[in-house]
C-alpha cells in the first residue's frame, strides 16, 4: 500500500498515479495544496512540491522522476514485459530523456504556467501570488503547447509509442501533462492528427479512468477531456 500526497491537477502527480495504475498497485491519495506549505508536508518534502510517495519502511520519496525510478526498482522485474522502464541501456536512456523533456521542459514552458495561472491561482491568497490569471503568461504557454504537440506528433509518426515499440514512462508522462491542460481546453488537437491518435490510445487505458473522473468546482472540463473518441 502506497500513500501519495498530490494535487489532482499537478501534472507530475498525475504521472505517478498513471504509473501506479499501470502496475495495479494499491494507492491512497492525500490532497495537498503545495502553496499552503503545511509544516507536516514540508517534513516529508522540504521543497514543498508535489508529488510525494510514502511507502512502508522507506523515507518519503519526493518528485515524479525519483518516484518512477523507485517503482521500477521495486516492481519492474515483477511485471516482466509490462515494465515501463525498458531493460536495454539505449532504451532506458531514451525513456529518461523524454521523462526529463516533459517533467522539466514541457512543465516549465506549458503545463506548469497554465495549471498555475488557471487553477492554482484561484485558490491562492493574493499575498502568495493568487488572484487573476496573467493573460500574457497564458498566451506564451499556449504558443509553447503547439510546438510540443508537434514534437509528440513526430514521435508518434515514427514509433509505435513515444520512446519505442512498447508503452513506457515516456508515454505516461507526456499524457499526464497533456491531460492537465486538456481539462482546460488548451491542447489544439486539430493541429496534429498523429499526436491526437496517440493520446487517444493512452487515454483509453484503464489507468487513465481515475484522472478523467476528477472535476474542479467552478472550472468545467473541456469538451475533449472525457471523450475517448474526440
Amino acid at each position: 500500500m502506497y500513500t501519495l500526497y498530490h494535487h489532482a491537477f499537478c501534472p507530475h502527480s498525475r504521472f505517478v498515479r498513471l504509473v501506479l495504475g499501470e502496475y495495479g498497485l494499491d494507492l491512497t491519495l492525500v490532497d495537498e495544496r503545495p502553496w499552503d506549505r503545511r509544516e507536516d508536508f514540508l517534513k516529508l518534502n522540504p521543497a514543498g512540491t508535489t508529488p510525494v510517495l510514502v511507502a512502508e519502511d522507506t523515507p518519503p520519496i519526493p518528485g515524479a522522476s525519483i518516484i518512477a525510478e523507485y517503482i521500477d526498482e521495486v516492481h519492474g522485474h515483477d511485471v516482466k514485459d509490462r515494465r515501463l522502464l525498458p531493460t536495454s541501456m539505449a532504451e532506458r536512456i531514451e525513456v529518461r530523456r523524454l521523462m526529463a523533456w516533459f517533467n522539466e521542459k514541457f512543465f516549465e514552458e506549458a503545463s506548469g504556467p497554465l495549471v498555475t495561472e488557471r487553477i492554482y491561482k484561484r485558490f491562492m491568497s493574493e499575498d502568495i501570488g493568487g488572484g487573476a490569471p496573467s493573460m500574457d503568461v497564458i498566451r506564451a504557454a499556449n504558443a509553447n503547447v503547439r510546438y510540443h504537440l508537434a514534437y509528440i506528433g513526430w514521435l508518434a509518426r515514427t514509433r509505435n509509442f513515444l520512446a519505442g515499440d512498447r508503452l513506457s514512462y515516456a508515454d505516461l508522462v507526456a499524457a499526464a501533462h497533456l491531460s492537465a491542460i486538456d481539462y482546460l481546453g488548451d491542447v489544439p488537437w486539430s493541429e496534429d492528427d498523429a499526436a491526437k491518435a496517440w493520446y487517444a490510445r493512452i487515454k483509453s487505458r484503464p489507468s487513465f479512468r481515475p484522472l478523467l473522473s476528477e472535476w474542479l468546482a467552478g472550472v468545467p472540463a473541456s469538451r475533449t477531456y472525457v471523450d475517448l473518441d474526440f
